[in-house]
C-alpha cells in the first residue's frame, strides 16, 4: 500500500497532480472537509470566510496540526480495508509530524510553480478566482500563517509545473511508478 501528501502553493497545481492517484484508485482523504461539514453542521453559507473563521477555530482548539489530528480515523479506515491513501490539504508542518510519526510510510509530494504562473492561473479559474493582490496576500498567510513552507521544503518528490497539464499528469504518473 501507498500513502501520499500533495503539497504547494496555491494554484501550483496539486488538484491536477493528484488525479493519477484517483484514477489508480487511491482513497482520498480531503483535511479541507472537516472546515466544509463543520461550518454546514454551524449551518452557515460555505464561502472563504466562514471557512477561514472554522479553520481558524479548529487549530485554536486542536492546535495547527488540528486538520491531520481529526483526519486519522478516516486515514486508519482507509489503510484498514487495504486502500491506498491520497492525503488532499496538508498544509503545515505540524500536520506533517503528526502523520508522519503515525504513518512513517508517508511520501510528500510537493507541487511548484513560480508566483507569476501560480497567480495567472488562479486569476483565470472558475471557482474561487484570486486576483494578483489576493494571491499574494494568500501567500503571505500561507507561508507565516500557516507553516506551509516545511512540507515543500522536505518533499520526497517535487514535481515543477509550469507546462501544460498533459505534463504534470506525467510527471505524477513516473512518481506513481516509483510507488509501486
Amino acid at each position: 500500500m501507498a500513502m501520499v501528501a500533495i503539497v504547494g502553493m496555491p494554484g501550483s497545481g496539486k488538484s491536477e497532480a493528484a488525479k493519477p492517484f484517483l484514477d489508480a484508485g487511491f482513497e482520498r482523504v480531503y483535511f479541507g472537509g472537516i472546515v466544509v461539514e463543520e461550518v454546514r453542521s454551524r449551518n452557515f453559507e460555505v464561502n472563504e470566510a466562514n471557512e477561514k473563521l472554522v479553520r481558524e477555530e479548529l487549530r485554536e482548539k486542536h492546535g495547527m496540526a488540528a486538520m491531520a489530528v481529526l483526519s486519522i480515523p478516516k486515514i486508519e479506515a482507509a489503510v484498514k480495508a487495504k486502500k491506498n491513501v491520497l492525503i488532499d490539504g496538508l498544509y503545515s508542518w505540524e500536520e506533517l509530524l503528526v502523520l508522519r510519526e503515525k504513518f512513517p510510510e508517508l511520501k510528500v509530494i510537493a507541487v511548484f510553480a513560480s508566483p507569476s504562473i501560480r497567480h495567472e492561473r488562479l486569476a483565470s479559474r472558475k471557482e474561487r478566482p484570486l486576483f494578483k493582490a489576493e494571491a499574494e496576500t494568500r501567500d503571505k498567510s500561507e507561508i507565516e500563517s500557516l507553516n506551509k513552507g516545511g512540507p515543500i521544503a522536505i518533499a520526497d518528490f517535487t514535481i515543477l509545473n509550469e507546462g501544460s497539464k498533459k505534463e504534470l499528469q506525467k510527471q505524477s504518473e513516473l512518481i506513481l511508478k516509483k510507488l509501486k
